[in-house]
């Protein structure tokens, strides 16, 4: 029996909790943005219509909040019951409902976040519902910690642990490859609403390629190195260097360009987000490597210095 299921008290009651706020609070919010739409007019100052997709997406957007919201409760009151929390804590029960929350964020947060729905982001990719987009992410963040706190406790899979353990920086490399592929979506995203059309400038429409290509560019080899991880557990180290080096150096250009006031990253959103977040991923990439190679040139060099003295010692033995 796990440790969870001997207490009462799940260690997962906070993120409960916190899952059950976060519900709330996308629940009210895309509640009120369906019965109160966000409204784009045309050059005409006329209200343009809808599209029916957009609509069916809000109404799975509540939906699944709704039934968040009435899960997580449920699961509060649970834990607050001492009896009836022996029953569900650590069970098979509690499992599922973390695999089925994950799913159902998940849809959330990839229909409101992107800007053809026009639920938390515009057209332009700056948030227009910041209580449905920090949310909806939080209760995202919140559903998978559950589901590896839960993984953890009844059946001891330490995925963390297990990463760590696999191989060095392989967490770094998986966060900048979910961040690269979320840069080229949103890049790619903008690209189609605003470029293809002609509606906007060379310049914006320049560095809206440069996301793309730099997503690209920055899924395709960080893939690499996670593959080379999981299936050797080690990657050579000029190689993991090298890439490192040349997407901070790329990254850097990335965010300057991309999140300046001509950028498409400009307003606050995905790509906003997500641009840096590559950026200070390849960063702690790159003082990683630099730090395994000073910490390797360190050794050898003492193993250089301490040659002599052991040669000196061996002799003194003969004699």
């Amino acid at each position: 029996m796990s440790d969870a299921q001997q207490s009462p008290r799940s260690p997962r009651f906070t993120h409960w909790m916190a899952f059950f706020v976060f519900a709330t609070i996308t629940m009210g919010a895309t509640i009120e943005a369906r019965n109160h739409p966000y409204v784009e007019y045309d050059d005409n100052d006329q209200p343009i219509a809808r599209d029916p997709k957009t609509l069916s997406y809000e109404n799975y957007a509540v939906i699944c909040s709704i039934i968040t919201f009435a899960i997580t409760f449920i699961i509060v009151i649970l834990h607050l019951n001492g009896v009836l929390s022996m029953f569900f804590v650590g069970s098979k029960i509690e499992g599922l409902m973390c695999f089925i929350l994950t799913g159902l964020w998940a849809a959330i947060v990839a229909i409101v976040s992107n800007p053809r729905h026009g639920i938390a982001i515009d057209e332009k990719n700056g948030i227009i519902n910041g209580n449905i987009y920090y949310f909806s992410w939080a209760g995202f963040v919140c559903a998978v910690t559950l589901l590896v706190s839960y993984l953890r406790s009844a059946f001891s899979v330490d995925l963390a642990g297990e990463i760590k353990n696999r191989s060095a920086r392989l967490q770094y490399w998986a966060l900048y490859l979910a961040a690269s592929l979320v840069v080229m979506g949103s890049s790619a995203n903008i690209y189609d609403e605003d470029c293809a059309n002609g509606m906007m400038d060379k310049t914006f429409c320049t560095r809206t390629k440069l996301g793309i290509s730099m997503g690209a560019a920055g899924t395709v080899m960080s893939l690499a190195i996670v593959a080379m991880k999981i299936a050797t557990a080690r990657a050579p180290f000029l190689i993991e260097a090298l890439f490192s080096f040349i997407l901070l150096v790329c990254g850097g250009f990335n965010v300057a360009f991309v999140t300046s006031h001509q950028g498409p990253g400009a307003p606050l959103g995905n790509l906003y987000y997500f641009s840096w977040i590559a950026f200070l991923s390849t960063f702690m990439l790159f003082a990683s490597c630099l730090e395994d190679y000073n910490a390797a040139k360190a050794m050898n060099q003492e193993g250089e210095a301490s040659s002599p003295e052991i040669q000196v010692e061996q002799l003194d033995d003969t004699i």
